[in-house]
């Protein structure tokens, strides 16, 4: 028992301190980007698409806006939360629907119904770790200018249906030395997916949130398991560093 209680108390004071580091970590990495903020207006529809990261054991029965089931237990719970608090004059409706396992061209498949008919005005995305990921071992035969090519007719298809809508780009990430990350297999191949998100945003006059930069910064602090369960997956603490980040290049 009382072995459990000091572990408990060393958790819990290791989670103090990275709680109380995620703002600085973040407000570094991203102020350095230079970064146009997303303006949030009245009754905006608000978005967030992508894989598992985004999905996070979201209960896709649940179509609602602004509900606990709906938006799962990842960084857009987390980052929606802070929202609805900060601005309840607003009437802001925000919806969840990254689905585990998902590379572009399945975004695609879906992009009617999951996004274009929801009509938001701020769509943020985060997709290509699977693009790459699934090529190892998992039989995907897809390579980078795929991926990019893919992304870029996405990102077109938008823009066409959706002149006005704000787009938010976060870039795929990984952390090394954890269970999923092969660093001889995965590097520098994986920069590139990487590098190519970054340039779609540009191109697409999207605000680009550099979450790779922010769990490298985050390892300063503390060990990847802390921030991550596999080096894809993040854990609470990074969830709350990705939330933590996709708040700061939002503004009311």
């Amino acid at each position: 028992m009382l072995s459990n209680r000091r572990k408990f108390i060393r958790s819990a004071t290791i989670g103090t301190i990275a709680s109380l580091s995620i703002p600085s970590i973040v407000s570094a990495t991203i102020n350095n980007s230079k970064n146009k903020k997303v303006r949030l207006e009245k009754n905006d529809i608000v978005l967030f698409q992508g894989d598992s990261i985004t999905d996070w054991w979201r209960d896709r029965n649940n179509k609602n806006a602004n509900d606990f089931g709906a938006l799962g237990q990842g960084y857009p719970f987390l980052a929606s939360c802070q929202l609805l608090s900060k601005y309840p004059e607003k009437g802001l409706q925000l919806y969840n629907r990254g689905i585990s396992g998902n590379k572009v061209f399945e975004l695609a498949d879906r992009w009617d119904t999951d996004c274009l008919s929801l009509k938001p005005n701020v769509l943020s995305i985060l997709i290509g770790v699977n693009d790459f990921w699934h090529t190892i071992g998992l039989g995907y035969k897809g390579t980078i200018d795929i991926y990019r090519d893919d992304y870029k007719k996405l990102l077109t298809r938008t823009r066409q249906a959706l002149p006005n809508v704000k787009l938010i780009i976060g870039e795929p990430f990984s952390v090394k030395g954890m269970s999923a990350i092969d660093n001889n297999r995965w590097y520098p191949a994986f920069d590139a997916y990487r590098q190519a998100a970054r340039e779609l945003a540009t191109e697409f006059d999207a605000t680009f949130i550099p979450y790779q930069s922010i769990f490298d910064k985050a390892l300063e602090t503390a060990p990847g398991i802390y921030w991550t369960n596999d080096g894809v997956h993040p854990s609470t603490a990074g969830a709350s560093l990705m939330a933590n980040a996709w708040l700061q290049v939002v503004k009311g």
